[in-house]
């Protein structure tokens, strides 16, 4: 029951189970966009904590917010997180960016009890937004239909700074993570006036979202708090993660409090508080660019609380969230990854790569990596299955431990525990396979694409729909049967242009996914 003085009316027009265009919440009105062309009310820019700005800035969310906003006209986007690399802050992003996006079937009513999907992007933790296009996946949910909600969160060195400096000055640790779990808490508290059903919630993420979904499975020792009952992951990566206080963490903090002009000064973090949000863009940007052999230098941490166990222990040790999951990845996940490090020593798609180089571009993301694990590594990865090229072995290697994976390790835990796990492999030669090309066939219309990829991705919007109001992934193209190994995480669907059918995971494959996870302790996953 919700308390009294937190009282929240829908209103649309002045009959109830009208249609909802605008919605009344404690702090805001909120006037959304009707599309009779879609069939979609969008709500746009809703805030949904207080702007994480001023003393603010690198604390815990403020929920519920406080500020009464007065009518909101939610027909646009808010503003984006600030980005790393991002030298300044530029027109559409902003440190005030923790702003929501609801959309809404148009025939919804107060009482229609919709199940929810939550969104959160990916971007490595660094970038990103979440401005992505829910009408495809909506028009596509089974009868009568579904609501799509996609939560900003700080990015970067506004969302995942950490360090015992930082904590001792009072910055909060996974800033970013918990600017996600209020958004859940919004939607608890929030979204049955938009028409849903907050019992109904689905989480889904891709990449450094998919990494959230994962870890929002695990945060608390497992405990969801109610906040969502289904967890969905497209290419979910497994993260260098140290703890929150490690000297890996502690060089971080104190390279960003030197490019940030703070260093001279006795307290940084009270200079880093009153320094603007464009000289910190800069010092971010600076640190990214001085770990030249490294992707992504802020990610999640382990603080001993919010998350206190790495996810391959906690999925091996049965502390995690207890939901059904549709989890998956693609098949060249680790394709082009390497080339973009500024260091040649660890870039494998240089002409001169040896077989060091593709040991300092994993290293440069997991840095702890040992050579003799390493050396085991190469002896599941023979050269010779990659035409010889170092190229196609490092990425090889380097798309399953971080992507491929995971999402079978998730699939095989939930199976063990009698839970519903759906498992998928993308694989597309038409449009490619490499790290997120799946969102094509989510984000588009299947109409925009003909023949095998149209009736691809007509499938796949009905899949990842359906499972969101069912938590089954139904379409007519095919059965998706859910995983029955709890080793290999077999069976998965195959995503394939003409042939959506389920596969095994091949044995090779799930050899090379256990050795991974078995040196995860030293890789800090």
């Amino acid at each position: 029951m919700r308390i009294l003085e937190t009282f929240i009316a829908l209103v649309v027009s002045a009959v109830a189970g009208e249609a909802i265009t605008t919605v009344v919440l404690d702090y805001a009105t909120f006037v959304g966009v009707q599309s009779t062309s879609t069939g979609v009310t969008s709500f746009k820019g809703v805030r949904f904590t207080e702007p994480p700005v001023g003393n603010l800035r690198w604390k815990a969310p403020v929920f519920p917010p406080t500020t009464q906003l007065g009518t909101v006209h939610a027909s646009s986007f808010g503003s984006a997180c600030i980005p790393v690399p991002q030298s300044t802050v530029v027109s559409g992003t902003s440190e005030d960016c923790l702003f929501a996006n609801v959309y809404v079937p148009i025939n919804a009513t107060s009482n229609s009890k919709l199940p929810v999907m939550v969104w959160f992007h990916g971007g490595g933790f660094q970038t990103g937004n979440s401005h992505d296009n829910a009408i495809p996946l909506m028009q596509a949910a089974p009868s009568p239909g579904m609501i799509f909600v996609a939560f900003e969160y700080r990015l970067g060195q506004f969302g995942f700074m950490a360090g015992t400096s930082y904590v001792n000055g009072g910055g909060v640790l996974n800033a970013g993570l918990l600017d996600q779990r209020v958004g859940l808490q919004w939607v608890q508290r929030y979204i049955s006036n938009f028409g849903g059903d907050p019992g109904r919630v689905t989480i889904w993420g891709q990449s450094a979202g998919a990494s959230s979904t994962m870890l929002h499975l695990i945060a608390n020792g497992g405990d969801q708090d109610g906040l969502f009952h289904a967890s969905m992951g497209d290419s979910t990566p497994l993260v260098f993660m140290p703890s929150c206080n490690s000297d890996y963490i502690n060089d971080i903090f104190n390279d960003f409090v030197g490019f940030a002009g703070c260093s001279s000064s006795s307290n940084p973090m009270t200079c880093l508080l009153a320094a603007k949000a464009s000289t910190l863009a800069s010092a971010g940007t600076k640190l990214l660019s001085n770990r030249t052999s490294t992707l992504f230098v802020f990610d999640p941490c382990v603080d001993g609380t919010f998350l206190a166990a790495r996810p391959v222990e906690a999925f091996q040790s049965g502390q995690f969230a207890q939901v059904p999951v549709l989890v998956g990845a693609n098949t060249n996940e680790g394709a082009h990854w390497s080339a973009d490090l500024p260091n040649p020593a660890a870039n494998t798609s240089k002409p001169n790569a040896t077989e060091t180089t593709v040991f300092n571009f994993l290293s440069g993301q997991w840095p702890g990596l040992s050579q003799n694990s390493f050396a085991a590594a190469l002896e599941l990865y023979p050269l010779g299955d990659y035409n010889n090229s170092f190229s196609l072995q490092g990425q090889q290697m380097y798309g399953e431990a971080r992507y491929i994976c995971s999402g079978a390790m998730i699939a095989a835990a939930m199976t063990e525990l009698g839970l519903d796990a759906f498992h998928y492999h993308y694989d597309n030669p038409d449009l490619g396979s490499n790290h997120k090309a799946e969102l094509t066939g989510l984000f588009n219309p299947a109409s925009q694409f003909s023949g095998n990829d149209a009736a691809l991705f007509t499938a796949m919007q009905q899949f990842w729909s359906s499972f969101v109001t069912a938590q089954e992934p139904r379409s007519a193209a095919a059965t998706w049967t859910p995983v029955s190994d709890i080793i290999s995480g077999s069976l998965r669907m195959l995503l394939h242009p003409g042939g959506i059918t389920m596969e095994d995971v091949p044995d090779a494959q799930a050899e090379r996914c256990a050795f991974w996870h078995s040196i995860s302790e030293e890789m800090n996953t």
